[in-house]
């Protein structure tokens, strides 16, 4: 391994919590393959999307650069992406076999943007569509893509989307260039809803017990409907017990379904010689609030939102820290330095996350002491955030009407008590506002003058600068 550049592959899900791996001793979720990963790397509990919804994230993930930075500062769909420095365009450059085989969020829908070949979600609807003779196959179960209801899904799981993507990858590598390293993203739709995973793993969970969500005392606002009935694609509300354990049994079961695929494709990689070689990273464009403090879907500070699943696994030739848990603050946009340090890449100016190779060697460093994520509003007019999470609070702002929410990490890891009003942490709150709008000075929404905040309105996607595009 001295001589040779390691292969890298990124296996990005879509709607995964951070707390829902089954290392991380969660009370339902099994990802015995996942875990199996993290036996021989480094599993990161303090790992946050800088932008709580697809597309935002997706940009920091693949420029390296921070929403406020790349442009798209919360979820707007159909807008460019107008950078010269991406992850795989640089490893193309330096030689990688670039490959993608799933879910991009890309505009237009074929955008490479760096990868030599692609292979997209619309590829997988025309081959399931020719196989079933269905219109829209991919939807018979008849749940909508953004609900909160569940069920088993009508396909056989070999027809199944993560399936036909996982069999996808191995063909690519079966035709690889032997002379060059690959980049491989495989990234999974699931387990973004519809929660609609294969029969076996639906029923599997169905019968197991499965706790209830947990409700802030700063979320009882969320938990009156916005409409009647209740929508089935609603971001807030309180839903009958029964729902909520159809609907939490459907999303764990959805998660080790893509936890089998993982297991597939590891499988192959050894068998195939390749995994020796190969450094792996498993991650989420964000999580899932999966009605914890009456809310659902994304674009949340809180950590079921916010907070996603992090595990690399070095090539073997490597003598890296195995095995463990690291508390550092990392984000998105830490994974393209990181590749690019692994690969021997020079790091483009533009990039504004860190390599965490220090960090996966065990060695000494500083490193950030908060990381700082957002969201412009989203599902209302009012709903937005600016967060900065430390390794023991949390503090969270909202930017248009100025409410504050504030979290000991420690002794509250599930974000239940609001102290931001509390007499007996004023100073706590003040540290954090203040910290915040230093991180928002100069910014052009006008949200700080350095020393205090002040609300505004927040775009959702304005131009990247230009000397980040060059």
């Amino acid at each position: 391994m001295a001589n040779q550049r390691p292969n890298l592959l990124l296996i990005l899900t879509d709607h995964w919590r951070g707390d829902s791996l089954g290392r991380l001793n969660h009370p339902v979720a099994e990802t015995p393959h996942l875990d199996s990963i993290s036996l021989k790397g480094v599993t990161f509990v303090n790992a946050f999307t800088p932008c709580a919804s697809c597309i935002a994230a997706r940009r920091s993930l693949m420029t390296g650069m921070r929403p406020s930075s790349h442009g798209m500062l919360g979820y707007q769909d159909g807008q460019p992406w107008p950078y010269h420095h991406t992850l795989a365009g640089e490893l193309s450059r330096a030689g990688y076999q670039t490959i993608n085989v799933g879910k991009t969020h890309f505009h237009p829908q074929r955008l490479h943007l760096g990868f030599e070949e692609l292979v997209i979600p619309s590829d997988y609807d025309e081959w399931i569509e020719r196989e079933t003779k269905l219109v829209r196959a991919r939807y018979a179960h008849g749940v909508q893509g953004n609900s909160w209801m569940a069920r088993a899904h009508p396909l056989p799981e070999i027809q199944q989307e993560e399936t036909w993507l996982t069999n996808q990858a191995m063909e690519r590598l079966n035709k690889r260039d032997p002379e060059r390293p690959f980049f491989m993203c495989l990234s999974f739709n699931g387990p973004h809803p519809p929660w609609c995973p294969p029969e076996y793993f639906f029923d599997l969970f169905m019968s197991k017990d499965i706790p209830q969500p947990i409700v802030g005392d700063w979320a009882q606002d969320y938990a009156g409907n916005p409409s009647h009935p209740l929508d089935v694609n609603a971001w807030h509300g309180k839903i009958a017990p029964e729902l909520n354990h159809r609907a939490r049994a459907g999303y764990y079961a959805y998660l080790a379904y893509i936890d089998a695929q993982i297991g597939r494709f590891v499988e192959y990689l050894s068998r195939s010689g390749l995994l020796h070689d190969t450094m792996v990273v498993f991650t989420s464009d964000h999580g899932e609030m999966l009605g914890d403090h009456h809310l659902w879907r994304k674009v949340n500070a809180s950590d079921p939102s916010a907070r996603i699943p992090f595990i690399v696994q070095p090539p073997s030739g490597w003598t890296p820290r195995h095995d463990e848990e690291d508390a550092s603050l990392i984000g998105l946009e830490d994974i393209m330095p990181t590749f690019l340090d692994a690969a021997g890449v020079d790091i483009p100016g533009t990039v504004e996350g860190k390599s965490m190779m220090p960090l996966l060697k065990g060695d000494a460093m500083a490193w950030r002491s908060y990381y700082h994520h957002e969201h412009a509003p989203c599902y209302a007019p009012d709903y937005a955030y600016q967060c900065l999470t430390g390794t023991e609070w949390k503090y969270v702002w909202n930017p248009i009407v100025g409410t504050e929410l504030l979290f000991d990490r420690v002794n509250d890891p599930h974000e239940l008590c609001n102290l931001a009003l509390s007499p007996d942490h004023a100073d706590v709150a003040g540290y954090w506002r203040s910290l915040l709008a230093r991180e928002l000075q100069g910014r052009p929404e006008s949200l700080s003058d350095g020393e205090k905040l002040r609300t505004g309105n927040v775009p959702v996607w304005r131009a990247p600068k230009k000397n980040l595009t060059l």
